[in-house]
Parts: structure tokens; sequence; C-alpha cells
């Protein structure tokens, strides 16, 4: 089995590691809308996705809307099926929900009549955060996708990944789906599914795919107690009691922080929460140098936080990283040069020592951590996490460090943020690279 044997996997969750994987990650949207568009037109069966926010001005590249892409998948004879989140009204507003009201489904019957759809709600205020595609599920051309890219607009302003995934570990992506289309809270309700019924229920898969590489994988999730209660054994696998939750993506950011040697690498929507920041200040402590790469420019809540007093455990976990030197949080200067307006790191993905990484819908946050319905996908692939962390380092530096080992280019990483940040505070607009060194004491405080 590939999996480098210092670096655990989870062991409280509903999925194995699974060796035999062939993976690709997918970076921004361009290229990850791109190969997705690729993957649904060669689709012989199915399309399942799991979607969290869906805008209806949204596009795939070349290919026109989603909603044209689903519809001429549908009339290929193609099974589409959408499991969609609709909020509680204790949950927070946004504009791209696309909750299943009457003009969402006067939409889908003059856009895209044929596809499936069913809502679900998570509990309380949180939020089926999800963001999975599976095509073709039990047959020979099945594939995966995991990761964190909303379908909106805005998305393609946004940075972040996708992880492909062929091979016996994209049955478990599919267990998911089967298992929350069967239970979904909406499936009895009058508004809740389009083209479907509430018998309208999915077996469960029966075996993994065979091998397609040699890359291991475990997929990972965040569910809340009480939601589900169906978890019959995957293929290969053991049953799970779902009904009492999973916490596997938690699980395996600290296990994986617990065994990191040299280098951690992080990208995230969110600060840590301490459950994170504490083993990631363990690291620190052992000498293992920490990157972590964040929005420059924080959500609106973030700089509320800043001036409300019972807000002040939300910032804990920066300002303790921020007493060790070999810390470093920073984000994207802009796209290029010349441009002054920060990129939004929407990704949620870890990399460690050139060896293990995880891709993803997980934020480093409390709803993520406590009650978002989440999902990652880790992997255990030397060549495929040494790539992905130089291509994800060498774009923001502005040079090519693919000759470095990671110490060294953390370090360069480092250095070049640092000046930007001294070119950008004397009011300099000439950057070496994108990166900008961020001030875990300063992230949120008005100017």
């Amino acid at each position: 089995m590939n999996v480098t044997s210092y670096i655990p996997g989870a062991t409280s969750g509903s999925y194995p590691i699974r060796d035999g994987n062939r993976v690709r990650p997918l970076v921004d949207s361009e290229e990850i809308f791109t190969r997705l568009g690729e993957a649904v037109e060669r689709a012989r069966k199915s399309l399942w996705i799991t979607i969290a926010f869906l805008g209806r001005d949204f596009t795939m590249p070349g290919r026109g809307s989603v909603f044209d892409v689903l519809d001429r998948a549908t009339r290929r004879g193609i099974d589409v099926r959408l499991l969609v989140w609709r909020p509680n009204p204790e949950a927070n507003d946004h504009p791209i929900i696309f909750r299943g009201t009457p003009d969402d489904h006067e939409l889908i019957r003059t856009r895209a009549p044929g596809i499936r759809v069913r809502w679900d709600r998570a509990v309380d205020r949180f939020c089926q955060h999800q963001k999975s595609w599976v095509i073709d599920a039990g047959l020979p051309s099945e594939i995966a996708f995991v990761g964190g890219m909303n379908l909106t607009a805005r998305s393609s302003h946004h940075h972040d990944l996708y992880l492909e995934v062929v091979g016996p570990a994209a049955v478990d992506v599919g267990h998911n789906f089967v298992q929350r289309w069967n239970e979904a809270s909406e499936r009895t309700a009058a508004d809740g599914n389009w083209n479907c019924t509430a018998a309208d229920s999915l077996p469960f898969p029966e075996r993994p795919m065979a091998r397609r590489g040699e890359t291991a994988v475990q997929i990972q999730r965040m569910m809340h107690a009480g939601r589900y209660r169906d978890g019959r054994a995957v293929p290969d696998g053991r049953p799970f009691d779902i009904g009492g939750g999973e916490r596997s993506i938690a699980e395996q950011y600290v296990r994986a922080i617990d065994a990191a040697r040299r280098t951690i690498y992080l990208e995230n929507q969110a600060i840590p929460i301490m459950e994170i920041a504490v083993p990631l200040a363990r690291a620190l402590e052992r000498g293992v140098d920490v990157v972590l790469l964040v929005p420059t420019i924080p959500e609106k809540y973030v700089f509320a936080a800043r001036l409300d007093p019972a807000e002040r455990p939300r910032f804990e976990g920066i300002e303790l990283l921020a007493r060790y030197p070999n810390f470093l949080m920073s984000g994207i200067a802009g796209r290029d040069a010349h441009d002054s307006d920060p990129v939004y790191v929407h990704a949620k993905t870890m990399l460690i020592d050139d060896a293990w990484g995880t891709i993803g819908s997980c934020n480093l946050h409390a709803f993520s951590l406590n009650g978002h319905c989440e999902m990652n996908a880790s992997f255990w692939d030397r060549a495929v996490v040494r790539d992905l962390t130089r291509r994800l380092l060498s774009s923001r530096p502005g040079r090519d460090i693919a000759s470095l080992d990671g110490p060294a280019a953390l370090a360069h990483f480092r250095t070049v943020a640092e000046h930007n940040r001294h070119l950008m505070e004397c009011g300099e607009p000439m950057r070496e690279g994108l990166a900008v060194t961020l001030l875990p004491e300063r992230y949120g405080v008005p100017d």
C-alpha cells in the first residue's frame, strides 16, 4: 500500500484507506470546471452531485450554464441527480442558496427538466457543505471529484482545489451520496423533490472499482449526530454508527499534524480554531515549518468579531501560532504583480512533508468542525503531494522552486512574502510574486 507509514489515516470514520487509485489535483475554477465539464460529457450512466451553493448565472468554461450542461446530459439518457442544501430559518441567509423556491422549480422546469433534485437540510444553523461529483457509479468508468469550490459566478475569482479520484476510493464518494439521498430531510416535503418522489431511493454500492493507480486515498467526513441513520458498511468496510455523527476529518487533521516531521503547508478560507491550532503549535515546538495561506482580506464577520469582546476566542488560535518564528501566515496579494485586488482563498487543503495531503470542503472554523456536513479526500503519494506543493508555492513567490526541498521551498516563500509585506507598507506597487505576510494580531482589524 502506498501509505507513508508515519502519517496515519483516520480510524473513526465510515470509510477505509483504499490503495490503487489514480488522483489528480485540480487548481482554480478554469481548470476545475473544464475538467468537470469533460467528465460529464463522457458520462455513460449517471452524474450525482452534492451542492451547497448554486448560482443561476454560473457557467462552465466553453459549455454554457451549469443547467445547459446538466440538461444535455439528461437528453443523452444520463441519470442526473442533485442533492442541494436547504437552510433552516436560523441559518445565515445567502443570496446564492438554491433552496427550492417556486422560482427555483420554475428555472429547473424551463432549463433542465430531466434532472432529479432533492433538497436536504442540516441540523440547526449548520450547512450541507459538501461539494462532490460522482460519475458512472458502479461502472468501470466510475470517477469522483471532491473539493471546495461552489457553483457560483464569484467562484471564478477565488483560489480553490478539487481532487479527481479514479479507483477503489470513488465508491465511498458514491456511498455518501446514496446515504444522504435516501435520507434527505425534504424527501417527503411537498416541494422537496424535483422529478422524483420520496420513494425514489438508490441502492448502496456493492463493490469498488479495480485498481487504477498507485495512490492510497481515504474519504473522510464531518457529519452531525442525529441527521442520518443508515450506517451500513461500504464494500470491504464495516458498519458505522452514522447516527452518532462522524468527525473523521478533524481526527485526520490532528493525526497528520502530530506526525509531521518537516513541513506543513495549509490553505484555508478560515483561521483555525484551537482544536487545530494546538496540534500545530506542538508541531512548531518540534521544529516543523508551518505556512498558513488564508484570505488577505477576510469576510465581514471576521471584522465584526474583532470588535466584539465575546468573540475573542476566535483569534486565539492564530495568536498562539504567532509566538513561533517558524510559523508564517500569508495571503495572495493579487493576480499579478500589478494587481492590487487580493485573491480570495477559498481552499481547504493541507500538505505535509511532501508525502500526504488532503483536499475538500472542510474549513478550520467551528462551523465546519462542529456542525456542517463536510467531505475531504486524503491521499498518500509522495510524487503527487510534492508536485502539488511546488505548484502552489511557485505560483506565489513568482519563481520556479521545483528543485528545492520542502523546508527550502517554504523558506523562499517566507522571504518573498515578508519582502512584499514591506513593499506594501511603503506603498510600493511592484512585487516579486504574489505572496504577502499577514500579521495574526492585526487580522480582521479595520484599517
